[in-house]
Formats: structure tokens, C-alpha cells, sequence
């Protein structure tokens, strides 16, 4: 049987032509991304928008990782053995990294503009873990770790940066309320210094007064929770947030008198809380399955803008880490440090976290009427409402516009819908997109859907249908194109019986003025002929075809003979009667092809059948057949090979008879 192969061209279209646009996709202006960190542990981070670098400090290996904005990591500082806590200067000149372990504790200053170490403040056996800025001063919260019964000592100590001599000052709390090194916060530039204890069975705040160099306890507190994680001051200094196991979400307390005020709804297991500039909320819960792992909220807010579930690494489920959040001062990018069940630690960078996502869906008819009103609507959904009238732009791709364009708003009501009509110009797959470019709370966005736009009907024809030619027969083909819009183009295709040889394009051009366009085709096998007219704005596609057949080569000799006569109105070969005769066929070759031999004998005024019988023909077509058994005298004979359609072996060509050969048998 025939095969058909889709040509290339057609191919590309159809699959494209059926493309089913995404309806309510939602845009962001970078993809978020996520690398490798190769440290072993974590203890804190910080974010450089100046020099747009993020330090990561690894206790367990005594490092600072210093990566940019990308998460690729540009330099490491070795040497810091226990390093925790980081603190960044207001100028972004400094980093300053609570260094614990080795052969002396110190505060350790990291050049930002270098990534190198610029002075180290020793500060005693005391363990320094933490770090805040605040009264002109460094303050640092050391002692040790202690555990889950709040075993152990803590205090707050201070560096002078303004002295000459960088005097270290311990015990700034007289009272001694810690049992473990405190969590230390401030805003930058400030006199008020918030204090947590880390990891306890209880969770324990305490408020300084810095201002005078001398710390000044306001406010202290056990509120309801235990083993904090994480604190961070608001930027009016109003506030702290805490992020620690219990309760299921992340409170909010006074700093004048830690009295709960409010609260940003998490889940259980709160271990990370970052504060961008302008108050906005990145809390983070340790959950390394399913569900949110950070929530974003705008300072105050009762429900979240952005969350995120933090995807498999490898196969493996991350988690993220205890204070593993850091805004850029621009909000342009939320870091966060996570680490997988095989102890492989990631920076994932999260892109445009203080936006809200926003989903567009379209909705427009399935099919519709060229040039007539149809009506699309839609709905804008996303966790921070648009501002009232806020418009989506419109672009129409189309067949006369496969670019797109713009074709006016859509403005969004209160409940987030739209609507708009429209009367598409042009037929066939017609997609309207809605696009928001959003703004500072909204990332950008876009929706689409399709609409099967009618076109009209032209008539198309190809000549030559059901006709049979010779074997190697160039024939033109001529395509018939009747009324249509712009494209006045159309292509002839040429299909030859057989599955080892494809459709293939014979011509493609323009019609004449008459609609006629031709093509010619070297026949050597039956083939369907295509006329095809791709369509425009207006006209529908259409396809015609027909088939036209071809006959084989086919000739038969003789040979062995003594000698040719002609008689009897023909050339006869004349054989002697113990000559058995040789007849050799050639014919149009194709594999596993065989010819059809059939012998007549003249008797009583008419040919009779003598009978007949399939060869095989040789690969190059030749088939030689010799004439046995006891040969009459007296009767005339003759032969002849045939190509048969489907007797042959095959169907690629029509049937197609040989020339009759005569021979007579003599004594």
C-alpha cells in the first residue's frame, strides 16, 4: 500500500497551528534561582546592596562565604573558626562576624569592598555569637549555646568603634537574665537594642536603651513559645518579630513594652524572619514537606502577599535554615538558605518576593464569526487586590498580525474581572492577551485564549485526475484557485506509490491572473498529485488531489533461434525443433518484483491460452525464461511479459503489457 509522509512544512504548521495557549499564567521578571553554598553548617547572613554581595557565615568549617547577587559564590574567608553572627555597617563598608572558637575570641571586621578581613577585635573568653549596631557602638551577645533546661550563661558586651583603642566592655546587663549567648537586634542608627534567648524552653525578650553607650533595660518579658530561632526589629523601631517553634506563627511584640501586638500567620516550627527597609515580612518556618516554607507580608498586613514551597533539591526535601533570610535593601530579592536531608547547602534567590503574583485568566469563545462582535472576559486573581481601575493591555495575534497588537485596555472592577469586544478582522486561530506590567506590589503578568475565527471557502482543482502515462512521462499539473484575499500562492506536492519514497513539493509560486499555476512531474510510478492553498485572513486552507497511474517498462527478446520471418503479418522467430527458446524480459525494476509470462498457440483461426506463470525479476528487472519439454510443429506461438498491479509483488505502477513475440517451431 501507498505511505504518506508528512512534509517538514506542513508538519511545522499543523504542530504549531494546534498549539492550546496557556490560559492565567503568571510572569515574573526574572526566574528565581538557586546554588550551591559549599559550606557544612550555617550561622547567619547578610545582604550587601552596595557592592550587591551576600555573606554567609559556616561555624562548623570556620568560613565566610561570600557569593553575589546570582548566588555564585566569589570568595571564601577561612581561618574563622565558630564564626556566627553577622552585622553589616549602615555605610556597607564593614562586615562584622562574632568569631567564638580558635585560640582567642574577637569580633572580626570583613572589608566589603574586598572580601578580606580588616581588624579583629579580641574580646575575651566569653564566646562571642552574635552581633547588632546600635548607640554608635557593636554590641555582641556571647556566653554559651546552652540547651533545652536553659543550662548555661550569657550577657551582652560592647566594641567602641569610635575609640582608638576599639575598647570591649562585657556584662552590659547587670542583672544577668541570660543563660545563653542573647539573639541581638536593632535598627540601624538607633538606641534601642532588642535581646532573645535562643533555643530555650521558654522565649525571653529583653529591650536596651543604648543611647548613652551604657545599656539601659525598658522592657523584659518570657511571652508565649519556645525555642526562638530568629528576631527582627522594624524598621520605626516599634516592633519585633519572632520566629521560634511555638506558637504556629511568627508574634509580634511592642519594643516599648513587649505586649503582644499582632501577629503574621505562618505555621509551626518558625525559624527565620527578615524585615526589609520599608517593614515588609519574610517569615520562614522549618518544613521540609509539603506547604508554604516562607510567607511575605507588607508591615501590619493580616494575610500574606507571596509564599513559597521550597522545591526538592536532587530528590532530596531542603529545609530552611534558623535565621536563613535576607532582604536586598531594594526588596528585589528575598535570600534564603536551605539545606537538604544529605546535608547540601543552597542559596536560593528568590526574585521579586515583596510582589505579589498575580494570575490572569481569559476566557473567549470557542469559535466565531469573522468581522463579527465577540466578547471576552476574564479574572485577575492575586493574594494583594490591583488598585481601583487598574487596565490590562489588550494584543490580538492574528493571521494579518503575527506579532501581535495592541489593540486598547481592559479595565479590572473591584472583584477582579473584565470584559471587552472585539471583532477580529481576520480568520482562523485568533489569541487575545491580556497583560498587566505591573508595579510595586504586583509582578507583571499575562493570560491568553484562543479563538477559531470562520473564513470563507475558496475552490481549488488539479488537473489530470484518473489519467494513465508511459513510464518516465513529464507531465504538467496545473492547480485551479478561485476567488481568496491576499494569498494568491499555492503549492503542487507529488506523492509516489511506495513507503521509500516521500511527499515531496514539486513547485510552489503564485497563480496567474486566471488562477492557474503549473507544475511538471517526471511520472515513474502512480502518484497522487496535492494542490494545496495555505489560506489567508479570509480564505480557509484547501487541499485537493488525484491520483494519476503509470505504466512500466517492459520488452521481451528471443534468442537461440536460426532465424526471423516475416509471415503471417508479423515478425516470426524460427526454432528448430530441439531448440529450447530463450526469452529475456527487462522491466522497470523494484524490489521483490516479478513478471507475468503468458504463451497463446494459434488453432482454428483465433489465439488460445496456453498458459502462463509469475518469474522473478533480478535486481536490476531482467528475467530470462527458457522454453522446455516437446515442441509442436506446425502451430504458431507467441508471448508476452506483463507488469501486473498487486499480481506483481507490488502496486507502485498501473498494469502495463509487453509487446507480443512470435516464434514457430520447425524440423
Amino acid at each position: 500500500m501507498r505511505t504518506r509522509t508528512l512534509s517538514t512544512t506542513l508538519a511545522v504548521a499543523l504542530t504549531f497551528g494546534s498549539v492550546a495557549l496557556t490560559a492565567g499564567a503568571a510572569g515574573t521578571a526574572m526566574a528565581d534561582g538557586r546554588q550551591n553554598l559549599d559550606i557544612t553548617s550555617f550561622g547567619d547572613i547578610v545582604v550587601d546592596g552596595v557592592h550587591q554581595r551576600v555573606f554567609v557565615s559556616d561555624p562548623v568549617t570556620g568560613k565566610i562565604v561570600v557569593t553575589d547577587y546570582q548566588g555564585n559564590v566569589v570568595k571564601q574567608l577561612p581561618d574563622l573558626p565558630g564564626v556566627g553572627g553577622l552585622e553589616l555597617s549602615a555605610d556597607s563598608t564593614t562586615v562584622y562576624a562574632a568569631v567564638p572558637g580558635g585560640t582567642g575570641d574577637a569580633i572580626v571586621a570583613v572589608d566589603t569592598a574586598t572580601a578580606t578581613e580588616s581588624a579583629r577585635y579580641p574580646t575575651g573568653d566569653v564566646d562571642p555569637r552574635h552581633v547588632a549596631l546600635a548607640g554608635g557602638k557593636l554590641w555582641f551577645g556571647y556566653g554559651n549555646a546552652g540547651d533545652s533546661d536553659d543550662s548555661g550563661t550569657g550577657n551582652i558586651g560592647s566594641v567602641d568603634l569610635a575609640d582608638a583603642e576599639h575598647k570591649v566592655t562585657l556584662n552590659g546587663d547587670a542583672a544577668k537574665p541570660w543563660t545563653a549567648a542573647p539573639v541581638l537586634d536593632t535598627v540601624p542608627g538607633s538606641g534601642t537594642l532588642v535581646a532573645g534567648l535562643p533555643q530555650g524552653s521558654t522565649v525571653q525578650l529583653g529591650v536596651y536603651d543604648v543611647s548613652s553607650g551604657t545599656p539601659t533595660a525598658t522592657a523584659r518579658a518570657t511571652v508565649p513559645g519556645s525555642l526562638l530561632r530568629d528576631l527582627a526589629v522594624t524598621p520605626d523601631g516599634k516592633h519585633v518579630v519572632v520566629a521560634s517553634q511555638q506558637p504556629s506563627y511568627h508574634a509580634v511584640y511592642k519594643t516599648s513594652d513587649l505586649t503582644a501586638d499582632g501577629k503574621y500567620a505562618t505555621r509551626a516550627d518558625g525559624d527565620a524572619v527578615a524585615v526589609a527597609p520599608d517593614g515588609t515580612v519574610a517569615a520562614g518556618a522549618e518544613q521540609p514537606f509539603s506547604g508554604p516554607d516562607i510567607y511575605v507580608y507588607k508591615q501590619g498586613g493580616k494575610a500574606s502577599v507571596r509564599e513559597y514551597e521550597i522545591p526538592n533539591t536532587d530528590g532530596f526535601a531542603p529545609e530552611l535554615k534558623p535565621a536563613g533570610l535576607g532582604w536586598t535593601p531594594d526588596k528585589s530579592r528575598l535570600f534564603a538558605v536551605t539545606a537538604n536531608t544529605q546535608g547540601v547547602y543552597e542559596l536560593r534567590v528568590l526574585n521579586n518576593a515583596a510582589k505579589a503574583t498575580t494570575s490572569i485568566t481569559v476566557t473567549a469563545p470557542a469559535r466565531a464569526e469573522r468581522a463579527r462582535k465577540l466578547t471576552v472576559t476574564g479574572k485577575v486573581t492575586t493574594k494583594l487586590p490591583l488598585p481601583s481601575g487598574t487596565e490590562l493591555t489588550i494584543t490580538r495575534k492574528d493571521l494579518d498580525s503575527p506579532s501581535g497588537r495592541k489593540i486598547g485596555t481592559a479595565t479590572v472592577a473591584a472583584n477582579g474581572t473584565f470584559s471587552f469586544t472585539n471583532s477580529p478582522p481576520a480568520g482562523g486561530k485568533v489569541t487575545y492577551t491580556l497583560s498587566y506590567a505591573g508595579d510595586a506590589d504586583h509582578v507583571a503578568s499575562s493570560g491568553s485564549d484562543t479563538v477559531d475565527v470562520s473564513r470563507a471557502a475558496t475552490t481549488l482543482s488539479i488537473s489530470n485526475n484518473a489519467k494513465t502515462y508511459d513510464y518516465g512521462k513529464s507531465v504538467g499539473f496545473t492547480a485551479h484557485l478561485g476567488k481568496t484575499y491576499k494569498n494568491r500562492k499555492v503549492e503542487i506536492w507529488a506523492d509516489p506509490y511506495g513507503d521509500d519514497q516521500p511527499n515531496k513539493l514539486v513547485k510552489a509560486g503564485t497563480v496567474n491572473r486566471n488562477g492557474d499555476f503549473t507544475a511538471t512531474y517526471r511520472l515513474t510510478r502512480d502518484t497522487r498529485l496535492t494542490a494545496r492553498f495555505t489560506g489567508d485572513a479570509r480564505y480557509a486552507p484547501k487541499t485537493v488531489a488525484g491520483t494519476v497511474y503509470t505504466k512500466v517498462r517492459v520488452s521481451t527478446a528471443i534468442s537461440r533461434q536460426y532465424k526471423n520471418e516475416n509471415v503471417y503479418g508479423a515478425s516470426y522467430a524460427y526454432f528448430h525443433q530441439a531448440t529450447n527458446p530463450l526469452f529475456t524480459t527487462s522491466m522497470t525494476a523494484y524490489p521483490n518484483r516479478r513478471q507475468h509470462l503468458e504463451i497463446e498457440y494459434f488453432f482454428d483461426g483465433s489465439w488460445r491460452d496456453g498458459g502462463s506463470q509469475y518469474f522473478d525479476l533480478d535486481p536490476s528487472g531482467v528475467s530470462r525464461v527458457e522454453l522446455g519439454g516437446t515442441h509442436d510443429i506446425g502451430y504458431r506461438f507467441r508471448i508476452r511479459s506483463s507488469y501486473l498491479d498487486g499480481g506483481s509483488n507490488d502496486n507502485v505502477n498501473t498494469t502495463t503489457h509487453g509487446a507480443w513475440k512470435y516464434f514457430i517451431f520447425t524440423r
